[in-house]
């Protein structure tokens, strides 16, 4: 393991990451569920009103497809001009596979989330393509052999250079293995699974260079947990890190399409509040690990048509 550059055994000591981002951040902020253009707006303006900087959106969770194309060009226009990096969930996936059957049974959930054939990875390449013409260049992957193939066109130029890929907690990796094995596919950025300890948070780190993005809190239907005071460590071990904002009852709930664009927007206004906290933690409980400022220079925005 230790010849391949994975440690041993999770690193017990918590050592301190040498990385972190090129502005010398430590941590950044991630809010995820952006459903619509209304859902961005919000949260731009609940983050003014807080003085906190969101550097990064999940958008679209419930699936990019049920955007309009001026809603998504909406979205990428106001990101661009707020100077927040945005990763978009792209619509297909496995549960909307008419054959995908064992997605319904408790062991057939087990089998992971990764599309089934080669006419549904397609289908999910054709919506990130209308993502892209819309001015998306951050895109959420999950499965390994999909990622596979979208480095190979981002090497060739079939889509922009520019683009990256953050590989989901849906993929399951928990292991300093894992996570060198999705970097070495060409996951710019990885959440781990919510529940990882600090000595794997720790150990992963040693293995890859990319950010981690760590759940400071997750659903209910992932274990609910709260990390806020974990904060100033887990930023200390796993630099550069996202903290990720994702409250709520189950992510098969919340990001429902049918849910109204008046609920998704107190409820981002909500996840805002939540990383405001959490950054007050940072502030006083560890002054000394720094966070980036607005629109620094290698988040990738996306670029508006």
């Amino acid at each position: 393991m230790e010849k391949e550059g994975i440690p041993g055994r999770d690193l017990y000591d918590l050592p301190s990451s040498n990385r972190a981002f090129p502005d010398g951040a430590n941590y950044r902020i991630e809010v995820a569920g952006v459903e619509r253009a209304s859902t961005m707006e919000a949260m731009i303006d609940e983050a003014r009103k807080r003085k906190i900087v969101v550097h990064r959106a999940i958008a679209a969770v419930g699936g990019s497809t049920f955007c309009d194309f001026q809603e998504l060009k909406a979205m990428a226009q106001m990101a661009y001009e707020e100077k927040i990096e945005v990763i978009m969930t792209v619509g297909h996936r496995k549960s909307w596979d008419s054959g995908s059957k064992e997605m319904s049974t408790h062991e057939g959930m087990m089998q992971g989330f990764r599309l089934r054939g080669s006419d549904h990875i397609s289908y999910w390449i054709a919506d990130m393509m209308r993502n892209i013409e819309a001015g998306f260049r951050g895109f959420l992957v999950y499965d390994e052999g999909l990622l596979l193939i979208l480095n190979k066109m981002r090497e060739e130029s079939f889509i922009p250079k520019e683009t990256i890929f953050k590989f989901s907690i849906f993929g399951g990796h928990c292991s300093a293995a894992g996570a060198k094995l999705v970097e070495s596919l060409g996951a710019n950025t990885m959440n781990p699974s919510s529940d990882v300890s600090l000595p794997i948070l720790a150990s992963i780190r040693k293995a890859v260079n990319m950010p981690l993005d760590i759940y400071m809190i997750i659903v209910d239907s992932f274990g609910g947990m709260f990390r806020a005071y974990e904060g100033p460590e887990i930023a200390r071990v796993a630099s550069p890190c996202y903290f990720k904002f994702e409250p709520g009852t189950s992510e098969a709930e919340i990001y429902k399409p049918w849910i109204s664009e008046a609920w998704h927007r107190e409820f981002i206004k909500e996840k805002v509040k939540i990383a405001s906290i959490v950054s007050e933690i940072m502030r006083k409980h560890a002054p000394y690990l720094k966070t980036s400022g607005k629109g620094v220079s290698d988040l990738v925005l996306p670029y508006p048509t």
